[in-house]
């Protein structure tokens, strides 16, 4: 059965890329609603954003809805992917700025908070997409893929040249509360050059090193207190995958595999997915599908210590 959340939750803090201060509060939604964005300092004209494929304004630092009025909301994938790991469907999330803040770099505050409100419960089935055939985009040597599968899983590969990040690589079924075991509490990171180079161009303004993410320079760790676990950039990579896929408009069933992919790639490949009827179809899941879509047996006390 679909699910929201009991009561309305409330974050405070400032964007990763804007530095702007926001305001958020996500407030439980009736079944079928979705996940919807409102934008409260917006007085006039259409404030609402979907969190949907089809809204996404392609961005390789970010994922950024935006609707026909010209309204948007960044660096929403970490909300997304929390909302999927906890198997929530319904919410109105409501924010004051351009920006969802950035908090710790991970998904945990959210996770947290959501788990300890509790979950409600509603009459109506789950809707999730099924994978019927292969579907593969790619950009330069990155590629993101999509087969069918009959619960959700994630692999993923990357390759950086500083040392301290390198290759790496792993896998995941994103069921029996894998998101929040194993995922959740994995923070966004970069480059220290990459940061200066953002921070040059007025981005990167909302602080980085420490609070809200790993900052790798060669060989080192920068950022005080290292890393929270040995493969944290590539669990991170899947965090951020786990996200932007929840875009589908419902869990997937599917195997998707990320090789160097991005935000703008894996937007890319459900835009494909969804361009062809014959690559997917919304199917209402059975109890025992339902049992095995992300967040399904997720539990509080599964978090991971250091989030």
């Amino acid at each position: 059965m679909q699910k929201t959340i009991k009561s309305p939750v409330r974050f405070e803090g400032v964007g990763l890329h804007s530095g702007k201060p926001a305001t958020l509060v996500v407030r439980p939604a009736s079944a079928y609603h979705g996940i919807w964005f409102k934008r409260t300092d917006i007085k006039l004209g259409d404030a609402k954003i979907p969190a949907r494929w089809d809204a996404v304004d392609r961005s390789p630092l970010c994922t950024r809805i935006e609707n026909a009025a010209g309204a948007t909301v960044s660096t929403i994938e970490h909300l997304m992917a929390a909302l999927a790991g906890c198997g929530i469907h319904n919410v109105l999330i409501e924010i004051d700025g351009p920006e969802v803040p950035i908090l710790d770099g991970s998904s945990a505050p959210f996770v947290r908070s959501f788990l300890t409100c509790g979950l409600q419960v509603q009459a109506a089935p789950i809707r999730a997409i099924e994978i019927l055939k292969p579907v593969e985009v790619s950009n330069g040597d990155a590629v993101a893929r999509i087969e069918p599968n009959r619960v959700m899983e994630i692999a993923f590969q990357i390759d950086f040249a500083d040392a301290a990040i390198g290759q790496q690589a792993k896998h995941l079924t994103m069921e029996n509360g894998t998101f929040v075991r194993e995922l959740c509490d994995c923070r966004t990171f970069c480059r220290q050059a990459d940061v200066d180079a953002m921070q040059a161009n007025g981005l990167a303004l909302g602080g980085v090193a420490g609070e809200n993410a790993v900052v790798f320079d060669g060989d080192d760790v920068v950022s005080p207190g290292g890393l929270r676990r040995g493969d944290e950039p590539v669990r991170h990579k899947m965090l951020d995958a786990l996200g932007d896929l929840t875009l589908a408009g419902g869990p997937i069933l599917g195997l998707y595999t990320g090789t160097r992919a991005g935000h703008s790639l894996t937007n890319t490949l459900l835009r494909k997915v969804f361009s062809d009827p014959a690559n997917y179809r919304v199917v209402d899941c059975t109890d025992a599908q339902a049992a095995r879509l992300p967040g399904a047996g997720a539990h509080l006390a599964e978090m991971p210590a250091v989030a």
